[in-house]
């Protein structure tokens, strides 16, 4: 499934998975049914008409190779979360007692 990531062909790893449960990604001509699979060169991943034939040898990866990867995918990924952390204030003192004893309240907006 992570094949499929980086070359771009889903929008992330749990679509990735369900596409090989659902049978559509096909390794070597052979419907995929393990989400793990080594990929190895030579291999020929289809998946939505798109024909990848591996060429990399996996086990001889590069630091500089790995550093290309992530800046690319990195660049071409959107921010899917928004910082929405909201402000935490601090509830004004009271002049009614507290039921609560000495345990004090904060609210967010």
């Amino acid at each position: 499934y992570k094949l499929l990531k980086i070359a771009n062909m889903v929008g992330g790893g749990g679509e990735a998975k369900i596409m090989i449960s659902e049978g559509k990604v096909l390794v070597n001509n052979k419907v995929a049914v393990q989400k793990r699979k080594k990929i190895r060169r030579g291999d020929i991943i289809e998946y939505n008409g798109v024909i990848i034939e591996v060429a990399y040898n996996p086990s001889k990866k590069s630091a500089e190779f790995i550093s290309t990867v992530v800046s690319a995918n990195k660049k071409s990924k959107k921010k899917k979360r928004v910082n929405s952390k909201a402000p935490v204030i601090a509830s004004a003192a009271s002049t009614e007692p507290s039921t609560e004893g000495s345990k004090s309240k904060s609210i967010s907006l």
